[in-house]
């Protein structure tokens, strides 16, 4: 049987390096988060950003529901990715950061695609629930992470993808000692997906992980 590949540094560079190139308000994103400190981890990685960027364009997506913005490199990811009479909306609680991710959108010319929420996203789910979307992008606190998910295959369409970050959580899931209560939550999270059969799903290891639901 084939095994994947240990990806080095290097590896993951000559990668980046071949992939898609981002946009420069991205890059921008991407350097100012380099100053925020430990959260910086917070936001998705490049990679992750290139396959958002194509899946989008492949599976003629129109229509994002985002939960959990940060400072915007993942919504304008999404957001460059859409046609022209695409839509996203993103929810997130923070004030702070929610501002500085509207800027970034303002400076790509991508504001008038994107819609954010400022209120905890289940109180935003609730109100969305008669909503409909061809994706959601689940990264946001990981203890909720099956009410998200839950919540989201009842405003995905038909053959719709739910996309959820963090998956992996830094590789302890694998790690059955390790009784954290985040990698706890997760690891029970990835058993409920992986036994769920209104999806078909695979875990793509990009960035600290990502699950990908086709919604059946």
């Amino acid at each position: 049987m084939g095994s994947d590949l240990n990806i080095t540094t290097e590896l993951q560079q000559y990668i980046l390096n071949h992939g898609f190139k981002l946009h420069p308000v991205q890059k921008e994103i991407i350097n100012y988060n380099t100053f925020l400190g430990d959260i910086k981890k917070m936001q998705i990685s490049i990679s992750q950003c290139q396959f958002l960027h194509l899946i989008i364009k492949v599976s003629n997506i129109k229509k994002v529901l985002e939960i959990g913005t940060f400072t915007g490199l993942s919504a304008l990811s999404i957001s460059l990715a859409l046609p022209a009479d695409g839509k996203l909306i993103a929810l997130d609680k923070n004030e702070e950061t929610n501002r500085v991710a509207n800027s970034f959108f303002k400076k790509a010319n991508q504001d008038h695609k994107i819609k954010t929420i400022i209120k905890p996203a289940l109180e935003s789910l609730d109100e969305l629930k008669n909503s409909k979307f061809d994706m959601v992008f689940i990264d946001a606190d990981k203890m909720n992470y099956k009410e998200y998910y839950e919540r989201s295959l009842k405003l995905i369409n038909k053959n719709g993808l739910i996309i959820i970050d963090n998956v992996l959580w830094h590789g302890e899931v694998a790690d059955e000692d390790n009784l954290d209560k985040y990698t706890v939550n997760i690891r029970e999270f990835n058993e409920h997906v992986s036994k769920d059969k209104r999806v078909e799903q695979i875990i793509i290891p990009l960035g600290d992980g990502m699950t990908v639901c086709r919604v059946l």
